[in-house]
């Protein structure tokens, strides 16, 4: 059996981080590795209480760096074959829905699995945005290249793993994690006012990355047109 390391990123979560991480690692009998991005909250405290947890690594960065640089800590830190990102601001996390990320992967059907969670406010069934999900699996050895990219790409880091998984023609599959919630930035932050600050923000991260990763964009299009002309 291939050893999973599962990551969780957690930046002034402390409303959820607990429930997350006691719910992977239920489930993981590998590794469990938190990355504190730096929180101001009772985030630290929680995952501090925690630490009893056998198979629980807890890293906590001193300053606040970015999901990109945290998710990219996590796999440095790892020493799984495989690797799952979960997102620390979930709930209603089931062991069916890590089912569902690991299965395709243990079987050979794909390199990533993306899960998406069904509890949103966009429908999940026309979600454009649903390749920005936390929630996937891939092998370790092909997110490894890209780690030094992650740490600079911010919110902007699940851009960077699709680009370069298309652009290395890497399958990707798509599961619906039934029932499983994920808060919007109007759940979190404080009034609407903030929350469309926050959408600003990230916003501009992914299309930074999309713009830094125009060598990769430019190989999905040669590879593209190649397919279309057989050449």
């Amino acid at each position: 059996m291939r050893k999973i390391s599962a990551i969780i990123c957690a930046y002034n979560e402390e409303k959820t981080v607990k429930e997350v991480v006691t719910t992977v690692y239920d489930y993981f009998y590998d590794e469990v590795i938190v990355v504190n991005d730096g929180s101001t909250d009772g985030t630290d405290k929680i995952l501090t209480e925690l630490l009893n947890l056998s198979t629980l690594k807890y890293i906590a960065l001193p300053e606040n760096k970015g999901k990109g640089y945290a998710m990219a800590t996590g796999v440095e830190n790892s020493t799984g074959e495989i690797i799952v990102f979960i997102d620390a601001d979930l709930s209603n996390l089931k062991e069916e829905h890590f089912e569902q990320l690991l299965t395709p992967i243990f079987n050979n059907e794909c390199d990533m699995v993306l899960g998406q969670a069904t509890e949103t406010l966009i429908n999940y069934k026309f979600n454009p945005f649903k390749s920005f999900t936390g929630e996937r699996a891939m092998l370790k050895k092909d997110i490894m290249p890209i780690l030094e990219e992650m740490k600079t790409s911010k919110f902007g880091v699940e851009t960077l793993i699709n680009l370069y998984f298309q652009a290395h023609e890497k399958s990707v599959k798509y599961t619906m994690l039934e029932g499983l919630k994920h808060p919007t930035k109007f759940d979190k932050a404080n009034g609407k006012s903030q929350a469309i600050k926050e959408f600003v923000l990230e916003g501009h991260q992914i299309a930074l990355a999309a713009f830094n990763s125009f060598n990769l964009l430019t190989k999905i299009v040669r590879n593209q047109i190649k397919k279309k002309y057989r050449l």
